[in-house]
């Protein structure tokens, strides 16, 4: 399938092999990995950054491949469920701040027409993802600008 703002295709990566339960060596129970994702969503951590922390420094000293195959649960679904959801979902919080500084960059650069039209792609994005999400987990009267975007980040 093809970019949504260009025409070029994606390039394809390398899948996770296939499994249904976690490999024998990442012995970790559910309840310890459920409790070790709500701690570092306290400390301020997003849903990706959480699944990095445990795949690379793991629970006890035994790194967790995927947490869903180990618990049955997302690592948002975790986190929902502790009341620690943020008030925005992350990718448009990504979207967001990206937009923030290509705002701030196209200030100082009049000229740079290539950001420019990454700006206009990037915020059109946003408004994409505004619709997807208003009324389930963002309010209805919600609307994007670029000052609500920094207070916001």
């Amino acid at each position: 399938m093809a970019r949504m703002h260009t025409r070029r295709r994606g390039s394809s990566g390398s899948d996770r092999p296939a499994a249904d339960e976690p490999p024998e060596w990442s012995d970790v129970d559910s309840e310890t990995i459920e409790a070790h994702v709500v701690e570092l969503a306290e400390q301020g951590h997003s849903p990706s950054q959480i699944g990095l922390k445990l795949r690379d420094e793991g629970v006890q000293g035994t790194p967790i491949p995927d947490v869903s195959l180990a618990t049955g649960k997302k690592v948002t679904e975790i986190i929902e469920e502790a009341g620690e959801e943020p008030d925005i979902p992350e990718d448009l919080r990504n979207l967001m701040a990206k937009a923030v500084r290509l705002r701030d960059h196209m200030e100082e650069n009049q000229t740079d027409y290539r950001n420019k039209r990454a700006l206009q792609n990037t915020e059109s994005k946003i408004r994409r993802l505004l619709e997807y999400y208003r009324g389930d987990k963002i309010d209805e009267d919600f609307s994007y600008s670029v000052d609500e975007a920094r207070d916001l980040i």
